[in-house]
């Protein structure tokens, strides 16, 4: 599968050697015919949120930290919010797939806070230009799989990786038990 949309993931593969994207789960927000953007799953930082975004510690999901998002523009932050109801929408939120969106973060708090069920904030994330992408997964650096809503906001993502790959089918499940050294088979 290599359905390269806004909503799905992207699984890295053993052959993906880049150290900023080994074993992670990626969240594609945006495809287009400029690119695609996205965010690293499972990489949590130390950073409580409430320190770095006053007032957005309380609405985001545990852990309360900033999660690193990808090597992009690392000073900025993006949010990952789902909707509680398709119809409640606050201002500020753009939809990525389903309830599933961006969020502002320069929408007033209060604003959003009730209306999600889920928030996560990252700092940084993860870009391609033109065809690059495509490219990777063309290359085996990729597997691209549907995502789900408790992929985005898990308290620990720690084992997301094997977890995403083990619900696949066919033998795409059997990756999820590999080793992370190979050599050591």
């Amino acid at each position: 599968m290599s359905d390269l949309s806004a909503g799905m993931l992207l699984v890295a593969t053993p052959a993906l050697l880049d150290p900023n994207f080994s074993d992670t789960v990626v969240l594609l927000l945006d495809v287009d015919e400029n690119g695609a953007l996205g965010v690293v799953l499972n990489r949590p930082s130390p950073v409580p949120v409430a320190e770095v975004l006053e007032g957005w510690g309380g609405v985001v999901g545990e852990p309360e930290v900033l999660f690193r998002g990808g090597p992009v523009s690392t000073e900025g932050a993006l949010a990952v919010g789902m909707l509680r109801t398709p119809d409640d929408a606050p201002v500020g939120f753009r939809e990525v797939a389903g309830r599933l969106g961006l969020v502002d973060l320069d929408t007033p708090v209060e604003l959003v806070d009730g209306s999600l069920v889920g928030m996560r904030i990252f700092a940084g994330y993860a870009g391609w230009g033109v065809g690059q992408l495509q490219a990777e997964v063309d290359e085996g650096s990729w597997y691209v799989v549907p995502a789900l809503a408790p992929d985005v906001f898990r308290a620990d993502p720690t084992d997301l990786w094997r977890e995403v790959l083990r619900r696949q089918p066919g033998e795409l499940a059997w990756h999820s038990t590999r080793p992370h050294d190979p050599n050591l088979n």
